[in-house]
């Protein structure tokens, strides 16, 4: 961390001057921590929506949890009571679809150790599905995400098609989904280090946070530069380090995981600090008012 960079203990806990708000055109948001907690939203979160909208600058929902598709978190988000469209919606599958189209185009039969809606939107996305019964076609790829209906006989038929050089791709990192239940949620990533142990293969790509590539798509979508993006989040080595490659602007709040103390430890440095989302509200307006 530089030494310049001097945290308050205001709402606003540190601002890089050299960023312009004036140019921000789309806020990309992390949900859980940074606008609700755990299903329910923060008091101030529907009018930081709504004032968005009346500013006119455009705002996307992330996640790194690829148990559910870009419909399903749709109809979440719909449900907490704000405005969303699916164009609204970005998850680590949507940034695996874009790395597959980049890397892997002319690839159709994947075979994914994922949820029955997640493999129904890489069907929506034109990919055929390989099943663990298939004993006739091979998979020219294998995707391995977030599982919660997981199977052994999945898993081994997976593992295998690894083992036998397929190309495979992981959508996330994350080894441990967040649950206020009292268990542990086996994430994408443990299941890709489960896969690694065994085939001693690393995945060809990983898109989800903290890849610069999760954020890139949405970019690549609205055609924005860097400077016209802006990444929010609760948690710095995800959300605040996807920020950094991505060379958009990085909005930590301090309404989920990270703490003023765990940012000093962290080395990082966000071009904004701040208590939660209504400060950024209170931000953009003066900015797009003094335009």
């Amino acid at each position: 961390m530089s030494e310049n960079y001097q945290l308050t203990e205001h709402p606003v806990h540190y601002f890089n001057p050299m960023v312009d708000l004036t140019k921000i055109k789309r806020v990309v948001f992390d949900m859980d921590g940074t606008i609700y907690k755990g299903g329910t939203l923060f008091p101030f979160t529907k009018n930081v929506f709504e004032t968005l909208e009346k500013i006119g600058v455009d705002y996307t929902f992330l996640t790194n949890n690829s148990s559910k598709s870009a419909k399903d978190y749709l109809a979440k988000i719909l449900k907490l009571g704000l405005k969303a469209t699916p164009d609204n919606i970005a998850t680590s599958a949507t940034a695996t679809f874009f790395y597959l189209k980049q890397h892997y185009p002319d690839v159709k039969n994947i075979y994914v150790l994922g949820t029955a809606s997640l493999r129904e939107e890489f069907v929506d996305h034109g990919y055929e599905m390989i099943d663990e019964y298939n004993e006739k076609e091979e998979p020219e790829l294998v995707v391995v995400a977030f599982d919660t209906t997981l199977t052994y006989d999945r898993l081994c038929k997976g593992t295998y098609w690894i083992g036998q050089g397929k190309p495979y791709v992981a959508t996330h990192p994350d080894t441990v989904c967040p649950t206020d239940q009292d268990t542990i949620l086996v994430d994408c990533g443990a299941v890709q280090a489960l896969i690694e142990d065994v085939t001693k293969r690393r995945p060809e790509a990983v898109p989800g946070k903290p890849e610069a590539a999760m954020i890139g798509a949405v970019m690549d979508k609205y055609g924005l530069k860097a400077d016209e993006v802006m990444m929010v989040g609760d948690r710095i080595y995800t959300d605040m380090e996807m920020a950094r490659r991505a060379k958009v602007v990085g909005v930590l709040v301090l309404t989920g995981e990270a703490t003023l103390e765990t940012l000093k430890e962290s080395g990082l440095t966000p071009e904004l600090v701040l208590d939660d989302i209504s400060v950024l509200r209170d931000l953009l307006v003066e900015a797009k008012k003094n335009k």
